[in-house]
C-alpha cells in the first residue's frame, strides 16, 4: 500500500469531486498546488472562501452575483420587455459572450427530470411567472439546454406562460440534441439567438 500524507489524499479526493475532474486530474492538480509559492496556494483558498462567502442570488433573476440586484438586471440600457430563461447561472456567460442579446435573465437552477425526483416546484419557475405578471415582459426565450431534461422543462414552461401578450420563443436547433449551453461555441450560439421560435 503507497503512503499518501492525509493532506495531499484529502486534497485529491476534494478536488476528483468537481465535474470534469478524474483521480489523475486531481493529483496533478495537488501537487501542482503543492508545489507553488505560498501565497498562490492561499490566494486559491481565499478565492475559494470568499465565492461561497460573497455570492448570493439576485432577487429578480436568481443569478450569481455579490450585490442585489444584479449587474445585468440593474443596467438601464437592457432590454427589459425580453427575458431568457436558462437552466444555470453558468448558462448566462455564453449567450453574453455572443454580444448578440442584449435582454434580461431568468435562472431556473435546474430542470425537470422525474428520474432524479426534480418537478417544476425544486426549480424558480413560481419566481419567473411572478416577474411576468406585471406586463412588462413581452417575450420569454426559452434557453434551457437542447437534452430531454431541457425540452421537458421548455415544454412545461410554454404551458404555464399563458398570456397572450407575451411571445415565447425557443433558441433555434443550431444547438445539437443532448448539448450543453456552456459548452456552445460563439457562432453557433449567435444563431441560435437570432434564429429564434416561437414556442
Amino acid at each position: 500500500m503507497v503512503f499518501v500524507a492525509e493532506p495531499v489524499a484529502r486534497l485529491v479526493e476534494a478536488l476528483s469531486k468537481l465535474p470534469g475532474i478524474g483521480p489523475k486530474s486531481a493529483h496533478r492538480l495537488t501537487y501542482h498546488i503543492l508545489d507553488s509559492p505560498d501565497e498562490e496556494a492561499r490566494a486559491l483558498a481565499e478565492a475559494i472562501v470568499a465565492l461561497k462567502e460573497k455570492i448570493r442570488l439576485c432577487s429578480t433573476c436568481f443569478n450569481v452575483t455579490d450585490c442585489d440586484p444584479c449587474v445585468i438586471c440593474r443596467d438601464s440600457e437592457r432590454d427589459s420587455s425580453r427575458v431568457c430563461v436558462v437552466e444555470r447561472p453558468s448558462d448566462i456567460v455564453p449567450l453574453e459572450r455572443t454580444g448578440k442579446y442584449k435582454g434580461l435573465y431568468h435562472v431556473l437552477h435546474g430542470s425537470i427530470s422525474p428520474a432524479q425526483g426534480i418537478g417544476s416546484e425544486q426549480l424558480k419557475v413560481r419566481e419567473l411567472l411572478t416577474r411576468l405578471e406585471n406586463g412588462a415582459v413581452k417575450e420569454v426565450i426559452l434557453a434551457t439546454n437542447p437534452n430531454l431534461e431541457g425540452e421537458a422543462t421548455a415544454m412545461y414552461l410554454r404551458r404555464v406562460v399563458t398570456s397572450p401578450d407575451i411571445r415565447v420563443s425557443r433558441l433555434a436547433r443550431g444547438l445539437p440534441f443532448g448539448a450543453e449551453l456552456e459548452y456552445a461555441d460563439d457562432m453557433t450560439l449567435s444563431q441560435a439567438i437570432e434564429g429564434r421560435q416561437e414556442f
